[in-house]
């Protein structure tokens, strides 16, 4: 049974969802018709992060990223202010491409210049080390409170680290509005 062009997205997103599985899938797809796949093409194509992850900031102030998660992340990571207390982690193309977004808007726009300036002037490149830590730059750290325990969240195409307290607040904040927020979100067309 050959498998069209549509489904074949979805075989993609679900491999690059569940990489350690790519020689189940590739088989799979290789039954339908397939033979010519070539799972390198889907590199950071549908970047798909999620879990929630408690680390401790070691005592050079470096967190340990999930190691499920470090194939997707790569070598080297943007970190930036994020919103609601947290930093955001995302890979390079996943930086690149919020970037564009951004940079579309109108630089005469109050709003679009001052969250460029938040975003961009406080963003750091940083490598991933080895053993899968980073060292999350001191303003970086202070702005989002990180000391001792750290939670990284997986938000779709990027991450969040927040300290322990932060999100351990956040969650029990939002989890009572949690039926409110979906129907809106249904009654936008989002879910």
């Amino acid at each position: 049974m050959a498998l069209s062009s549509g489904e074949l997205v979805i075989v993609e997103n679900f491999i690059v969802a569940l990489w350690d599985k790519v020689v189940y899938n590739y088989t799979q797809v290789g039954q339908s018709g397939l033979n010519n796949f070539n799972h390198k093409s889907l590199t950071n194509k549908n970047i798909m992060l999620i879990g929630e992850f408690t680390h401790t900031l070691d005592d050079k102030k470096r967190i340990t990223l999930p190691t499920k998660l470090r194939k997707e992340l790569g070598k080297s990571v943007v970190v930036s202010p994020g919103i609601d207390s947290c930093l955001f982690l995302l890979t390079k193309s996943e930086w690149s491409k919020m970037s564009e977004k951004l940079s579309s808007g109108s630089m005469l726009e109050q709003n679009t210049r001052s969250f460029s300036r938040y975003l961009f002037g406080q963003a750091m490149e940083v490598d991933v080390d080895t053993a899968g830590r980073i060292l999350v730059p001191e303003n970086l750290r202070t702005m989002a409170n990180l000391t001792g325990k750290v939670v990284l969240i997986g938000v779709k195409n990027r991450m969040e680290i927040w300290s322990e307290d932060s999100w351990n607040k956040y969650k029990k904040g939002i989890a009572g509005d949690v039926d409110t927020i979906a129907g809106t979100l249904g009654n936008l067309g989002v879910l």
